[in-house]
């Protein structure tokens, strides 16, 4: 791997990271207290910084990277 694929797996992971915020923000209403893909707890720290966030961090990208599904 040289510099440019691990400059352009930078790119990647914060596209997404960028999209998933982006897309937490356009919902309205309060944030979940558990995410709805895993049952966890959300952490207090991402729903103040995600509004209206219904995953946590984790299923949030796995989500981001498999286009929504559950596999």
């Amino acid at each position: 791997m040289d510099q440019f694929d691990r400059a352009q797996e930078f790119e990647e992971r914060d596209r997404r990271q960028a999209l998933a915020l982006h897309a937490c923000r356009r919902r309205r209403g309060p944030s979940a207290l558990v995410c709805r893909e895993c049952g966890e707890p959300i952490p207090e720290a991402r729903r103040l910084a995600v509004p209206g966030c219904v995953h946590c961090v984790h299923c949030a990208e796995r989500l981001e990277r498999t286009g929504g599904t559950r596999d």
